[in-house]
């Protein structure tokens, strides 16, 4: 199935997470570009690289000398080529963890982390599957460490209910298609809905072990395809990517503790959606120094012109104190 770049969507409305932040000019409108030319390698987070696509693709018509290759083997992956030394930017749907940033500083890799968007992480299965929302119990018990031996929907509810929940799951065959360890979506839905659980528990933090029915993949298309593929499928990516699927996908509503809530642009921006996430970008500042072209494609990317990719691929824009702040970040590196 080939790269879908998710459909362009209208202004968003702002989110309520509000990021520490220091002062700092704001470069509001995009920098005087035509003469810059070189190349960059994006690589990291298949989440972020819609944006970054979309903002190399305008920022190379402004700059026919430009190349750029942006690639998304997952948050994890990305990191990894980023702290050897390997690409000039990392896109990740997560925060860097403390071991890569020893990586880096190992490597004597320096970086600025800019936040640029927030998404929401969307459950989502066949239309004709009979479940409208889950709580983060049966999230835990279908997904989680304990669900291995779990080949239907109905054998998940006897834990989900000795946890608590009251869901009745359909008598379905059981087939996820979801993130594999690489992928920053598979950390972030981990830490959103099954950590607490994980924890009381006693039990590791991670997601059931793939096989006949867990299907892992860092590639945001390869799921959406795998919970096309028929009732019972189970699976979740960022919201962009649910949007492009149109109607041949249904997004099941997510209650954390105050009702069932459907992922949406009002909802994800209005905080009330309860699994949501920040979308980074690292650039090298080392090789931003160096390199004309990294520097100028960074500024481009936070300035008005560049940032209104977030919107334009499917994803919430930062409020303005926020967007300030990340670009605040970078002009004081």
């Amino acid at each position: 199935m080939p790269y879908l770049k998710p459909v362009r969507l209208a202004s968003l409305g702002a989110v309520l997470l509000i990021l520490a932040a220091c002062g700092g000019p704001a470069a509001t409108s995009a920098p005087s570009q035509g003469g810059v030319s070189g190349e960059i390698f994006v690589s990291g987070s298949s989440t972020v690289q819609p944006v970054s696509q979309a903002v190399s693709e305008d920022f190379s018509a402004l700059n026919p000398d430009f190349g750029f290759v942006v690639e998304g083997p997952g948050t994890g992956d990305g990191f990894a080529l980023f702290c050897a030394g390997d690409s000039d930017v990392s896109d990740a749907s997560r925060a860097i963890k403390d071991s890569e940033a020893q990586l880096c500083a190992d490597n004597s890799i320096n970086y600025v982390e800019l936040l640029v968007a927030y998404d929401g992480l969307t459950v989502m299965t066949h239309p004709d599957t009979p479940i409208d929302c889950l709580n983060f119990i049966d999230l835990y018990a279908l997904f989680g460490p304990e669900s291995d031996q779990i080949t239907t929907w109905k054998d998940a509810e006897a834990l989900a209910h000795s946890l608590g929940s009251t869901t009745v799951l359909p008598d379905l065959s059981l087939q996820i298609t979801a993130p594999g360890e690489e992928s920053g979506t598979y950390d972030a839905f981990i830490e959103l809905t099954l950590a607490g659980t994980a924890e009381d528990r006693g039990q590791e933090a991670v997601l059931r072990v793939p096989g006949p029915n867990y299907t892992a993949s860092a590639n945001d298309n390869v799921i959406v395809e795998g919970v096309e593929s028929g009732p019972g499928s189970l699976g979740f990516v960022g919201f962009a990517y649910f949007e492009e699927a149109g109607g041949a996908l249904k997004a099941i509503q997510i209650d954390g503790g105050e009702g069932c809530v459907e992922p949406s642009i009002e909802t994800v921006g209005d905080g009330s959606y309860p699994i949501s996430r920040p979308l980074f970008i690292y650039p090298n500042t080392d090789l931003a120094a160096e390199n004309a072209a990294l520097a100028a494609w960074v500024d481009f990317y936070l300035s008005d012109e560049g940032i209104a990719n977030v919107a334009d691929v499917g994803y919430i824009p930062l409020p303005a104190a926020e967007l300030e702040a990340t670009r605040a970040a970078w002009e004081n590196r």
